[in-house]
């Protein structure tokens, strides 16, 4: 069979033998949760903490440890544990597990077979001794892995590999979440910022129907939150749209803070040769001195420090009751940020689902309630909860690139369908402002940049035409001097309506100046300065025998859309000038001949 045809007698036997699996991986690891949490946090800390879940009445019988301070050697024991075996057995378990399932999906379609149990492992350790990460990443990993164990097994092509670990990624994360409709989207919307993987729905739909029933068989089918009312109306969209706004905000902050404490702790370890075994351990530490700091201090600061330990689940839970004070909820995001960012920035194993979720839910009570205390009459107590809801949503579905299976899998857990128009206004806006920016690093634009589909896009006909045959040559082609004032650039624009120039000395391609660099000129507004000051001199280039495949792959990894063509004698004479226009147009030209 070819890859680029799956038979509908394939899509049921992976979607069955993977909701299967998934079930029972994500039933077992949330067991394991259960246990490991009740252990640490209960038993030995003596935390009584709230959980997602209970009712009005349960939840208020939470009560903060007695003795704070046992929280640092439990957590640092998680982070000691938790970095040994994964930087001894398997160093791609390490952080959240979703990019690392993603990144399968467009590179080999393999995952290693430890892989599942040892994250399954590593991420009980880490989030039931009170790490802040989320079930969701390791599950996305195991489901993913187990996957690629079926396409193993039944020996699958490539093309239906990959869609089993795209299967087992929504059917893991819709299983664990109890929200299988949102799981199977999010199967086709998380790999891609820009993009959608519609051969991976329906066997997501099908295996996550199925994770759901043997889950949902055990633990109950209720949503994972208990529901609470909200009655809005069109009168309150603004201040919805607003929430996307401010969500968006801390959704940045967000992805700054977790990506710049992973490059910290890197360089640290890296320049002082210090084992990365133990480097969630340091990461446990600074988070559980952060929590017991907070707790010493006063009962308000320390329900932002529990706030940032585990899941934070049962905080979104306090906070859908309004139980929680203005001050908690205004504190609560950066609590989380931090400690999310130390946990698994250091290496720790969990998923930034659901610390995203808490971060974006906290964000939208705090400005629920700060609206409420302004336009009471506008505003009331009971719409809160609506905030906190479409907060979690506008949040981590703008920064996870997935608006559309978010949304879903929000209301799904919440149980709270009727706040589906304010959640889309809130995660459009949201979204917009994000722009590029993405919690998941693995994700790419789109199928063009996939691993997955490179096959698709007749790389056999691009391999058969050369640059020489395509090229502009080096007549045609528009270049500067590097004693051109600046100005002369604006003014090639205009005419030509190019967005790259070469820089040549002679025939020598000294450097190459783009619209890039064009929106730095406007930012500085000194127009009069030499081309030679704001070109770029390390010019990517293509020899002129090379093929049009291989120019294709330069400008992907490159991410650039023209390439100056230079001499196979010598890489520093420039041939002639090749754009993606040039290539897609060569390709159309070449397949219309075939016809």
């Amino acid at each position: 069979m070819s890859d680029g045809a799956i038979t509908y007698q394939r899509v049921f036997l992976i979607a069955i033998v993977v909701g299967v699996i998934s079930g029972v991986g994500a039933l077992l690891f949330f067991e394991g949760l259960k246990i490991g949490t009740h252990f640490f946090m209960e038993t030995i800390v003596g935390y009584s903490l709230p959980e997602e879940g209970q009712s009005f009445t349960e939840i208020a019988m939470w009560s903060p440890p007695q003795s704070p301070w046992l929280i640092l050697p439990v957590i640092c024991l998680g982070g000691l544990l938790s970095g040994l075996l994964v930087y001894t057995y398997a160093p791609e378990a390490e952080g959240h597990g979703t990019d690392a399932a993603i990144r399968a999906f467009h590179g080999e379609g393999r995952i290693r077979r430890r892989i599942p149990l040892l994250k399954a492992l590593t991420a009980i350790i880490t989030i039931s001794t009170g790490g802040s990460a989320g079930r969701e990443g390791p599950t996305a990993q195991m489901s993913a892995g187990f996957g690629s164990m079926v396409a193993d097994f039944l020996g699958l092509s490539e093309r239906e590999r990959r869609i089993a670990i795209a299967t087992g990624i929504g059917a893991g994360i819709g299983t664990i979440f109890k929200a299988p409709l949102g799981g199977a989207i999010l199967a086709a919307e998380i790999l891609y910022t820009r993009d959608f993987e519609s051969d991976a729905i329906v066997p997501a739909f099908l295996a996550s129907v199925i994770g759901y029933a043997i889950f949902g068989f055990f633990e109950g089918f209720e949503p994972v939150f208990s529901p609470v009312s909200v009655d809005w109306s069109v009168v309150h969209l603004p201040f919805f749209l607003l929430l996307g706004a401010f969500s968006a905000v801390f959704g940045i902050l967000y992805i700054q803070t977790f990506y710049g404490t992973k490059k910290v702790f890197s360089s640290f370890f890296e320049k002082h040769r210090i084992p990365n075994h133990i480097k969630p351990l340091s990461g446990a530490f600074l988070t559980g001195a952060i929590v017991v700091s907070l707790c010493y201090i006063s009962p308000e600061t320390a329900m932002m420090g529990l706030g940032g330990l585990g899941t934070g689940y049962g905080f979104v839970q306090l906070a859908l009751y309004s139980m929680l004070p203005l001050s908690v909820l205004l504190v609560l995001p950066f609590v989380k940020i931090l400690t999310t960012s130390l946990t698994v920035g250091s290496g720790g194993s969990g998923g930034v689902f659901a610390p995203g979720l808490v971060i974006g839910g906290a964000a939208g009570g705090a400005i629920g309630m700060a609206l409420h205390i302004v336009i009471p009459s506008l505003i009331p107590p009971e719409i809160i909860p609506g905030f906190v809801v479409v907060g979690m949503i506008s949040c981590f579905g703008a920064i996870s690139h997935a608006p559309i299976a978010v949304m879903i899998m929000v209301v799904e857990m919440t149980g709270n369908f009727s706040l589906f128009v304010p959640a889309m206004g809130a995660v459009a806006v949201a979204h917009v402002l994000i722009g590029e920016k993405t919690i998941f690093i693995e994700q790419v634009p789109n199928k063009a940049q996939s691993g997955a589909h490179r096959g698709e896009f007749s790389v056999d006909v691009l391999e058969e035409i050369s640059v020489e045959e395509v090229m502009v040559g080096r007549p045609a082609v528009i270049s500067l001097d590097p004693t051109d004032p600046c100005e002369k650039v604006f003014s090639l624009i205009t005419t030509t309506h190019h967005t790259g120039y070469p820089v040549l000395e002679g025939n020598r391609i000294v450097g190459i100046i783009t619209t890039r660099d064009v929106r730095e000129l406007l930012a500085d507004g000194d127009l009069s300065l030499p081309v030679s000051e704001r070109m770029s001199r390390n010019v990517v280039t293509i020899a002129e025998t090379s093929t049009l495949e291989e120019a294709l792959q330069v400008m992907i990894e490159h991410d650039i859309h023209h390439l100056p063509v230079v001499r196979e004698d010598d890489p520093f004479i420039l041939s002639g000038f090749l754009t993606r226009t040039d290539l897609m147009l060569a390709h159309t030209r070449f397949l219309s001949t075939r016809k």
